[in-house]
């Protein structure tokens, strides 16, 4: 018992045990700590998942999930026309908010 006093009595004059250790134990203990408070925020919040009878009692129209699967949405994007675009210059906030059809400007890089 006498050596491992000693050996606390010598470690305790280290600073890097004085400030160390308490600060670790700050650190661990701070994490388990912020643990049960977020836990008590998601344990009493008023928000929830809403089913989907409660959505069509709102007039919601929530699809199922077996509908929209990774493979239909692929099958989709593969039936649209990517090679024929334009790129459409969207308004800036203070420009006027007409159609760049309207404007007559031609997209860059067009020769025509």
């Amino acid at each position: 018992m006498n050596g491992l006093q000693q050996k606390f009595i010598y470690y305790s004059k280290r600073k890097s045990f004085r400030y160390g250790v308490p600060f670790l134990l700050l650190i661990v203990g701070g994490s388990f700590g912020l643990q049960q408070f977020a836990q008590l925020r998601y344990t009493f919040s008023k928000k929830g998942s809403l089913t989907r009878q409660e959505a069509e009692k709102y007039g919601i129209n929530m699809k199922r999930t077996e509908e929209v699967t990774l493979e239909g949405e692929y099958e989709k994007i593969k039936q649209l026309d990517i090679d024929q675009w334009e790129n459409v210059r969207g308004p800036r906030p203070w420009e006027e908010t007409s159609p760049p059809a309207t404007t007559g400007q031609k997209p860059a890089g067009s020769n025509h």
